[in-house]
């Protein structure tokens, strides 16, 4: 199993510069637990986890042919122990690995709710295991050998989910925000609101006059920038919140 208590509490930074064998200077080959990484301009990220160095370097030049940064890890411990930087990225994962697997990485990305696109591929794959690891959410599952210009779909695929994703958590923060600023009164208005009560029926349930409903409901609507009932509704249930 992986330690979870081994993941670092803030996962985000800089990964170590590594000069590329194409620009003239040898890249290192991985050795141990220790990640290849090089900075390219295009904000996305893609990690490679394998434990043959080889394959590791050739993947990483892949990547980087199109644009995308890459950092390379031996093991999954490894990969967990490494600070991940805050932009869009995906992971590309080998099924075996030395010390955890590749699906033992998988549950515990889930677990610590990091939710980071895996492209998986395996020399050794079989049904269950692509089962398991399509059903723990992977974007795609690879037999090795593979097509270059399939992985790279992949990846496209993967780091187009990732963006996604991101654009969703930073919605929900925006809008956690402006829940925040309602008050206790506010937010007891807004849960009857989006059940579809009128003002007098919502003053009956909560006990008090229609009229200063009407000043909570519009407060409700301007503290949250809600255009109309059914953007309240869009915004309760991005939440996650119950009426």
């Amino acid at each position: 199993m992986i330690s979870a208590s081994r993941i670092g509490k803030h996962w985000f930074g800089e990964g170590e510069v590594v000069p590329d064998a194409r620009a003239g200077v040898a890249a290192p080959a991985a050795r141990g637990d220790r990640h290849e990484s090089r900075a390219v301009k295009n904000d996305a990220i893609v990690y490679i986890v394998d434990d043959d160095g080889s394959v590791c370097r050739a993947l990483a030049r892949l990547i980087r042919s199109i644009g995308f940064s890459a950092e390379t890890f031996r093991s999954a411990q490894a990969f967990l122990d490494h600070p991940l930087t805050d932009s869009a990225a995906c992971l590309i994962l080998d099924i075996r690995l030395p010390g955890p697997s590749g699906l033992e990485l998988q549950d515990t990305l889930s677990r610590v709710g990091r939710d980071l696109p895996i492209v998986f591929i395996t020399g050794h794959g079989d049904v269950p295991t692509t089962v398991r690891a399509m059903k723990g959410g992977a974007v795609d599952f690879l037999q090795k050998p593979f097509d270059d210009g399939e992985l790279l779909d992949c990846v496209q695929r993967a780091l187009a989910k990732s963006r996604e994703q991101r654009a969703e958590r930073a919605e929900r923060t925006q809008l956690q925000l402006r829940l925040d600023t309602l008050t206790p009164r506010e937010r007891e208005v807004l849960l009857h609101v989006v059940t579809g009560q009128l003002n007098k029926q919502i003053a009956g349930d909560l006990g008090i006059a229609e009229k200063t409903i009407k000043v909570h409901r519009g407060r409700v609507m301007q503290k949250m920038q809600a255009g109309s009932v059914a953007d309240l509704v869009r915004m309760v249930e991005k939440l996650g919140l119950s009426a």
